[in-house]
C-alpha cells in the first residue's frame, strides 16, 4: 500500500508498518540474522559493470573479511584496487543495522564524497530487500539512515571532530592511507580513544597502501604484534580473471611503481625518493627502550663502544625542527641507538641537551651543522661546557670540507652544509642504506626518508614535510668517508683518545641523565627545558 512506503519511495518501508508473519518468515528472517555470509548472497545486491543490478555472490577471500570483521574487534585490511573491499564492507555494515537495535556506524573516507558513495551503496541494497527483511525508516538521506529499531549510520570525511559527540558502535575507515597525515595524526589522538573506548566497539580500516603514515604502522604494528589489529591481505591474482597477461598489461597501461603499490600493495614512498622505494618498504622500525620528553633511545650504551652524534638545529619557532642522531660507529653496520627532535627547544639550552646525551655515550663525538645558529651551538658546546670532542672541519676551497682534529685559523667547528657536502652525503647515505650498513630503528627517520624526494635537482623534504633528521643522516654519510672517521673509528686510535680523557672516561660511568654543575642561562629557559632538565637531574 502507498501509505506504507517512506516518503513515496515504494521500495522502503516506513516505521509502524505490520508485517504478516509466517512460520516460514520467521525461519528465514532467523536465518538472515544468524548467517551473514548466508544473508549477503540470498539479498543483497549490487551494480555489476557489465551485467546491472545482479546477487552479490562473494568470493571466498570477501567471506573471510566478513568473518575477520565479524570475530575481532579490531580488523585491518591491505587491498589492491578494485577488489570489491567497500561493496563487501557495505553488506556487512548493512547487516549489522539490520539486526541489531540501536547499533551505531560511523563511516569515515578520506573525502566526504567517498564516505557518500559507501553509504549509497548500503542503501541500494537496502532498497533492493524484501520489505520484511526491512526496517522501518525515519531518516535517509545522502550523509545518514536512521533506522527504526534505532539504529544508524553517519558518513562523513575523516577529521578530528567528524564523530565527535556522538556514540558508536563500528567505525569504519575507508582509504585510510590517503587522508592527509596531519588529520589521521588529529583523528587518533582525539577521536580515536572516545570509539575505542567501549568494551564491544569494533574499528575497521581498509586502503591501498599510500607509503609510510598511520595506516603502514597500524599494519606494521600488527605484522609485529605490537597491536590487537587482526589483519586481511588480499592479492591481485585472488581476483577471478586477474592472470599473468592481466598483469602484463595492466603494468604497460600504467607503470610497474604504480601497479606496485596499487596491486601489489607494497608500501612505496613518494615518486623519486633518495632511497629506493623498494628498500624503503623493507626497513623495519623499532619502539623506543624509553622515551623521556624530545629523547627516544633505542639503545643503552655499551662500555668500550665508540658513538657520534649528528646535530642539525633550529631556531625553535615551532616550524623547522632541532634534532640529533645518536650512532653507534663501533662496526659496521653503524646503528640509530638514540635521537632528539623539538621544535620548541631554544638555542641557548640545545647544547646543554647534546652535552649531556653525549656524556652518556661514551663522551661521543659531536658534528654540528653550522649554516645559521648551528655555529652558535657549537660554541656553546665547546667553549661554555668545555665539550671537547666537538668536530671541525677545514675548508680547501673548490676540493671542500675536511674533517680533521686540528684548530686556529684554519679550522672551524662544525660542518657548513653547501651543495657538495649535501651531494655526497645524500649519495653515501642511500648507499649505506640500500647495502644494509646502517640500521635505522626509528619510525620518525624512517617516515621522513620516505618524504625526502629530487626536486629542482635535489633532495629535500616534501612540501609540508621535515627532513631534519634526513640531514643529520646525511651528514653523518658525508663524515663517514672522510679520512678523519677511520681514525676515529680505529681501536687504537679510541683507546688513545680514552686514555687521554680518563677523567671523562670515570665520570660517564654515572647513570644515565645526570646533571653536574652545568650553567644554563635561566633566562633561555622555557617550561619544556624545565621538565627535561628535572628529567635529567632526576
Amino acid at each position: 500500500m502507498a501509505n506504507d512506503n517512506y516518503l513515496g519511495n515504494k521500495n522502503l518501508k516506513r516505521s509502524s508498518v505490520n508485517i504478516e508473519w509466517t512460520k516460514e518468515l520467521i525461519l528465514e528472517y532467523q536465518k538472515c540474522s544468524d548467517d551473514q555470509i548466508y544473508f549477503i548472497k540470498k539479498y543483497c545486491k549490487i551494480v555489476n559493470v557489465d551485467k546491472g543490478l545482479v546477487n552479490f555472490e562473494l568470493w571466498k577471500f570477501q567471506e573471510e573479511m566478513i568473518h575477520t570483521f565479524e570475530d575481532n574487534r579490531f580488523s585491518i585490511a591491505k587491498m589492491p584496487r578494485q577488489v570489491g573491499k567497500t561493496t563487501t564492507v557495505a553488506a556487512y555494515l548493512l547487516h549489522k543495522i539490520l539486526f541489531n537495535e540501536s547499533y551505531r556506524i560511523a563511516i569515515l573516507a578520506n573525502k566526504d564524497r567517498g564516505a557518500r558513495e559507501i553509504l549509497s551503496r548500503i542503501q541500494l541494497m537496502f532498497e533492493h530487500l524484501p520489505k520484511w527483511l526491512q526496517q522501518g525508516v525515519l531518516e535517509w538521506n545522502k550523509g545518514n539512515i536512521e533506522l527504526e529499531n534505532g539504529s544508524k549510520i553517519l558518513s562523513s570525511a575523516t577529521s578530528s571532530s567528524a564523530t565527535r559527540g556522538g556514540s558508536f558502535n563500528l567505525l569504519y575507515l575507508d582509504e585510510f592511507a590517503f587522508v592527509p597525515n596531519n588529520i589521521q595524526d588529529e583523528f587518533f589522538a582525539s577521536v580515536y580513544p572516545t570509539i575505542t573506548s567501549g568494551q564491544n566497539t569494533k574499528v575497521i580500516i581498509t586502503s591501498t597502501p599510500n607509503g609510510m603514515n598511520m595506516f603502514y604502522k597500524i599494519w606494521t604494528d600488527s605484522v609485529n604484534n605490537k597491536n590487537t589489529y587482526s589483519r586481511v591481505s588480499v592479492h591481485w591474482s585472488m581476483i577471478p580473471g586477474r592472470d599473468e597477461k592481466w598483469q602484463k598489461q595492466t603494468i604497460e597501461n600504467t607503470s610497474q611503481r604504480q601497479f606496485n603499490q596499487e596491486y601489489n600493495c607494497e608500501f612505496l614512498g613518494s615518486s623519486n625518493t633518495l632511497i629506493d622505494a623498494s628498500k624503503l618498504g623493507t626497513i623495519p622500525y623499532a619502539d623506543p627502550i624509553s622515551k623521556k620528553g624530545s629523547v627516544d633511545k633505542f639503545e643503552e650504551v655499551i662500555p668500550g663502544h665508540t658513538y657520534l652524534i649528528s646535530v642539525d638545529t633550529s631556531r625553535g619557532s615551532g616550524i623547522d625542527y632541532s634534532a640529533f642522531i645518536v650512532f653507534d660507529i663501533t662496526s659496521v653496520p653503524y646503528r640509530v641507538v638514540a635521537k632528539y627532535r623539538d621544535n620548541e627547544i631554544e638555542s641557548l639550552v640545545y647544547p646543554t641537551i647534546i652535552y649531556n646525551v653525549g656524556r652518556h655515550y661514551n663522551y661521543a663525538y659531536v658534528l654540528v651543522e653550522v649554516n645559521d645558529i648551528g655555529q652558535q651551538v657549537a660554541d656553546i658546546l665547546l667553549h661554555d661546557l668545555e665539550y671537547e670532542n666537538v668536530l671541525s672541519t677545514r675548508s680547501k676551497g673548490r676540493a671542500g670540507q675536511n674533517i680533521g682534529g686540528g684548530s686556529g685559523v684554519k679550522y672551524g667547528l662544525g660542518v657548513r652544509t653547501t651543495t657538495q657536502v649535501k651531494r655526497i652525503g645524500c649519495a653515501n647515505f642511500k648507499s649505506l642504506v640500500e647495502n644494509d650498513k646502517i640500521i635505522i630503528n626509528d619510525y620518525d627517520l624512517l617516515y621522513e626518508m620516505f618524504r625526502f624526494i629530487e626536486h629542482n635537482n635535489k633532495y629535500e623534504a616534501e612540501e609540508g614535510e621535515h627532513d631534519d633528521l634526513v640531514m643529520c643522516c646525511v651528514l653523518f654519510s658525508w663524515l663517514v668517508h672522510q679520512e678523519y672517521f677511520k681514525e676515529l673509528c680505529d681501536n687504537d686510535a679510541r683507546l688513545e683518545v680514552l686514555s687521554s680523557n680518563q677523567k671523562l672516561v670515570e665520570e660517564n660511568l654515572i647513570p644515565f641523565g645526570f646533571i653536574d654543575d652545568v650553567w644554563v642561562d635561566p633566562d633561555a629557559i622555557d617550561d619544556t627545558d624545565q621538565q627535561f632538565n628535572k628529567w635529567f637531574n632526576n
